[in-house]
């Protein structure tokens, strides 16, 4: 034995399961066993991946490097702990060393964000403690990550983690419903269930990598969840033979083709990236230092091609659900968001200045809004009374130098009360995407008009419109998807596969319009001045 509760040596173990010895000494270097204490698996996991990163070694999936902790630390228990709905399997009788470096730098890293987060962000942060072991925080912070040319910012978790809700677990899924369908050839219940569980478990690694921003981690674990193999051979044995056991790759590809399956996974992924998403951006409107925007929306940019390749040899099926509907959503949430919240501080700085703020209300006022509702009621059928107290409600709400948030809520106000007569009805949907029309041909027209006198604050305008579009979509979605009974991922996601159930051809080409037109704030714009990250 190495010691310390180690017992198989580190010869016979790479013997039998190709561990890397350098690995093995990782363990022992910085693991003991100890009674009474735990370790989240999916911590140990994603400290191992940071440790093969660092020695360029290649890493086994989560099931194998399993297989490795209980041939290294003999005796060693699964329980699941935490309350329900934010429950982890965890090691139980496995610690971090006291003169371990993962010990220190977790700690410096818990006190400040302690420090630096609102109460209701400390849930994940916990301190280290006899049962609950060590917390999810795994920044390391000294590897610089090259992939893709993604930029790290996981070595300074602790500045941005505040900007973050690391409060948010990921919720229980449900067992997969096979609504009386008859299994494929060659595969059981327990094929089923394996399935299940190991995608939870893929599920929740990707949860902590996300929250601890190591980004460049998500292309690992997709490779290793799906069995990635780079060679010319189809041998998986060395890098996944624990997951072969749980679950053989023929048996994985099957089940890939199998509709209760796909369903299931696309439920799951559903609920995981609006998580993600929740987690990364909790307020579209606050401030996000450009660091971790730039970081996010990199890491937008690159998870489609990730995924896909890291599903090279899985049927087309399931590729066609995990990339082309949800990362694809996924992906585009992102840059929407990052875009808005962007534009959000642009507008804050506008609307905080009186000078502009009073230029702007000059202008508006020489708008010819008679003309401007006369073509928005013909092409648009915009009613007078609706568009007149809209008319109203903004220069008032411009006149009083009102906040961003009291903007917000003035536009969510104009949502609430143009859906109102459609609450609780299928035709909400439909109702609320056909405003959004109507909202941004009326917003174009009274831009026409301004450029068209050449005013002043065109600029000032210009930005200001683009942020009330974008917050309009943003609100729309969540309307939408709230009358669904689904997440805005799902409705994204539906959008994204042209999946828009019995609409006409027309309304699906308007709606990719529009859609493209809101992701495609890109960079500086000449009017307004604003640079995006």
């Amino acid at each position: 034995a190495l010691g310390g509760g180690l017992g198989v040596g580190c010869q016979s173990y790479s013997h039998t399961t190709r561990a890397s010895p350098a690995t093995v000494q990782w363990l022992v270097d910085n693991y003991e066993t100890a009674e009474g204490v735990s370790l989240p698996r999916s911590t140990l996991y994603c400290h191992y991946l940071l440790h093969c990163q660092e020695q360029k070694l290649e890493p086994v999936n989560a099931a194998s490097f399993g297989k490795l902790i209980r041939s290294v630390f003999m005796g060693l228990r699964t329980r699941r702990l935490g309350t329900r709905g934010n429950s982890k399997y965890h090691y139980y009788g496995l610690r971090i060393k006291a003169s371990s470096p993962l010990l220190r730098l977790m700690e410096d890293q818990q006190h400040l964000a302690m420090r630096q987060q609102p109460f209701s962000q400390k849930q994940r942060l916990k301190p280290v403690q006899k049962v609950e072991g060590m917390t999810n925080g795994m920044a390391l912070g000294n590897q610089q990550q090259q992939s893709s040319g993604l930029s790290d910012i996981s070595a300074q978790v602790q500045q941005y983690q505040q900007f973050l809700d690391a409060s948010r677990a990921l919720p229980e899924f449900t067992d997969i419903d096979l609504q009386g369908k008859a299994l494929p050839d060659g595969i059981a219940l327990d094929h089923i269930k394996a399935f299940q569980v190991l995608y939870r478990e893929h599920c929740e690694a990707i949860l902590d990598v996300m929250i601890n921003l190591q980004f460049t981690l998500v292309e690992t674990l997709w490779k290793t969840f799906w069995r990635f193999n780079d060679s010319q051979t189809n041998d998986t044995s060395t890098l996944h033979d624990e997951s072969e056991k749980r679950l053989p790759k023929a048996c994985l590809v099957v089940l890939c083709k199998y509709d209760p399956v796909l369903r299931w996974t696309k439920e799951c992924d559903n609920m995981l990236y609006q998580g993600l998403v929740e987690i990364l951006i909790p307020d579209v409107l606050r401030p996000i230092p450009s660091a971790l925007t730039q970081a996010i929306r990199n890491f937008a940019k690159s998870l489609e091609s990730w995924l896909t390749n890291a599903m090279m040899n899985i049927p087309e099926e399931m590729v066609r659900v995990k990339v082309k509907h949800l990362a694809c959503a996924f992906a585009q949430t992102l840059r929407r968001y990052t875009s808005l919240n962007h534009l959000a501080q642009a507008a804050r700085a506008v609307l905080q200045n009186t000078a502009q703020i009073n230029q702007m209300l000059s202008d508006l006022n020489r708008v010819d809004f008679a003309n401007v509702q006369e073509q928005a009621s013909w092409v648009c059928r915009c009613e007078d009374g609706v568009v007149q107290r809209l008319e109203q409600d903004f220069k008032l709400t411009l006149q009083q130098q009102n906040s961003l948030e009291q903007w917000a809520a003035w536009l969510d106000g104009v949502v609430s009360q143009v859906l109102k007569p459609y609450q609780g009805s299928p035709a909400l949907p439909k109702a609320a995407k056909l405003f959004l029309l109507k909202w941004s041909f009326y917003s174009s027209m009274v831009i026409r008009d301004l450029t068209l006198r050449s005013a002043a604050s065109f600029g000032s305008f210009h930005l200001i419109r683009l942020l009330y579009d974008e917050y309009m979509y943003y609100l729309v979605e969540h309307r939408v998807a709230q009358a669904k009974g689904e997440t805005p991922i799902a409705v994204m996601g539906e959008v994204s596969g042209a999946i828009l159930g019995q609409q006409d051809c027309l309304e699906v080409q308007i709606w990719g319009r529009l859609q493209k037109h809101f992701c495609c704030f890109e960079g500086p714009n000449e009017h307004s001045g604003l640079h995006h990250p």
